[in-house]
């Protein structure tokens, strides 16, 4: 981690923007900015009036999604058994 005037940058940490996160979605950014507020969402990380989202959080929930579709998935089947 480098520290430069109340700058903090971490290296070999991939970043998104909001933008990135409404395309990877298929979203608005004004979604993004709604599921942040609501505590939806990738964890993201404010620096100064940005929001930036630590790829290893949008994959941690990229994999919540896909492990709660399983689980819906998973109880229609048992339903219908």
């Amino acid at each position: 981690m480098t520290h430069t005037k109340g700058f903090c940058a971490v290296k070999d940490q991939d970043w998104l923007t909001v933008a990135q996160i409404a395309e990877r979605y298929h979203k608005t950014p004004a979604t993004i900015r709604y599921w942040k507020h609501i505590g939806f969402g990738p964890k993201g990380v404010r620096v100064g009036t940005s929001v930036l989202y630590p790829r290893e959080n949008v994959e941690a929930f990229d994999a919540d999604l896909k492990a709660q579709a399983q689980a819906g998935r998973d109880e229609v089947s048992a339903a219908k058994a």
